[in-house]
């Protein structure tokens, strides 16, 4: 059986994808799987290494754009709806899934207008308005947070699956932090990095300085200014790792005994799959501050700590650092809450939902 899994652009879209992808392979070693993104997103650089088929069309944003980038979006669109059309009728997929991501609406469109079975998944407590369209047309629904974004869609299409995570998360994870020589903490913005983070990081080195011989720092930079953390860790004579881009997130989890990142609902997912303690800093730009309602599930249920990023300062950071490094208790009760609002079995659920709606048994 074939499937189309259709966005991308950022991680946040990509990896529950992937997620999909390597589930749908899983059940049955004929079945095929092409991904279709954007020549700008993510999936470019990361698909090819995991052997994943992706085909491309041209298309970007309009919501949060600049006049000029709305008129160049809509103009793409006839030719975005043309591509689709031709990967559509060259591969004949048995269903088409949207993960978000500018690839998505075109694609799902065109399928639906074909005859194809359709779904969405909507990872973000509050969906975009490009799956809030969607929602209308397509045969099902698979959200995240079954308190949250189920109120923007047709009920009688919704399925609450949980996010779906890479299976590296779910193999051999610890159920408790090791046991390790030094506090290891892990700083990542999302695939691209994040800069505000980055900043207030490396300012408050110099008031971490009475503890530094006890922490490792793992930095998830992204592309731009990583020399320059790099430089910084090195003249503050701080043990840190420093990496534009980790491919294998979920090692790099397993090392942590805190995390400090932003909320998308990809990192939420794997936060809770992995149990761990985190601080989270939502991105405020974020479409309809969907961030920040995703950090709030994890902060009710006493597994995070949220530091908007308008109060996120050397202060308020450090102060979150020295609190939890000096209570580890506290750090392994966030563990224990983390780890309860994990859905193991999200990508596995999505897929029997799929198998049902092509009217295949699983």
């Amino acid at each position: 059986m074939k499937i189309i899994i259709a966005g991308g652009g950022t991680g946040g879209h990509l990896f529950p994808g992937i997620a999909i992808a390597e589930e749908w392979l899983k059940r049955d070693k004929g079945n095929t799987v092409l991904f279709v993104g954007t020549e700008r997103g993510i999936e470019k650089r990361v698909l090819p290494c995991l052997g994943f088929d992706l085909a491309m069309i041209d298309v970007g944003g309009i919501k949060g754009k600049a006049m000029l980038s709305r008129v160049r979006a809509i103009a793409k669109l006839p030719r975005s709806f043309l591509q689709s059309d031709k990967i559509l009728r060259s591969f004949r997929p048995h269903i088409v899934l949207g993960v978000g991501g500018y690839a998505s609406g075109p694609v799902v469109l065109t399928a639906r207008l074909h005859g194809f079975k359709t779904a969405i998944a909507e990872q973000n407590a509050f969906p975009g308005i490009t799956n809030r369209i969607l929602g209308h047309v397509v045969n099902k629904i698979f959200v995240t947070f079954g308190d949250g974004s189920t109120r923007y869609f047709p009920q009688k299409k919704v399925c609450c699956t949980g996010n779906p995570i890479r299976a590296a998360f779910l193999s051999g994870m610890d159920k408790t932090t090791e046991k390790r020589k030094k506090f290891t903490i892990l700083v990542f913005g999302g695939s691209q990095g994040a800069a505000a983070i980055n900043r207030v990081v490396l300012a408050s080195l110099s008031r971490l300085a009475g503890i530094k011989e006890h922490l490792h720092i793992i930095h998830q930079t992204g592309h731009q200014g990583k020399e320059e953390i790099r430089e910084a860790y090195r003249q503050e004579q701080f043990d840190a790792e420093v990496h534009p881009f980790i491919m294998d997130m979920a090692g790099f989890y397993k090392k942590a005994d805190l995390l400090i990142c932003r909320a998308g609902a990809t990192s939420i997912a794997e936060i809770t799959a992995s149990g761990r303690a985190s601080v989270l800093v939502p991105y405020p730009y974020a479409t309809d501050d969907h961030q920040t309602s995703n950090a709030k599930v994890l902060v009710r249920a006493g597994a995070s700590i949220l530091i908007p990023e308008a109060q996120l300062t050397e202060e308020s950071l450090t102060s979150v650092i020295f609190d939890l490094y000096n209570n580890r208790e506290k750090i392994r009760i966030m563990e224990e809450n983390s780890r309860r609002l994990a859905r193991v079995d999200a990508a596995a659920r999505v897929i029997d939902e799929c198998l049902t709606l092509v009217g295949k048994t699983h």
